[in-house]
């Protein structure tokens, strides 16, 4: 789940899309501006490729992550 900053989240949704692991990226309307999907074979990679890759694209004012364990 990410907060852009005023007028960013349709180009943050692109670029989120675009990183490896993202099945899918939205942009919502509530608390966050964009809330993706992700995938991968281990929890540690997903929080660290990325979780931190959105964290640090332009734009994203603050980020939360949850974890599915099924």
């Amino acid at each position: 789940m990410a907060k852009t900053t005023a007028g960013k989240s349709e180009a943050l949704q692109e670029q989120i899309t675009g990183l490896a692991g993202v099945m899918e990226a939205h942009v919502v309307a509530g608390k966050f501006d964009v809330i993706a999907e992700a995938e991968g074979e281990e929890v540690y990679n997903v929080m660290h490729e990325v979780a931190t890759r959105i964290r640090e694209l332009d734009g994203v004012a603050d980020t939360t992550t949850y974890i599915c364990l099924e």
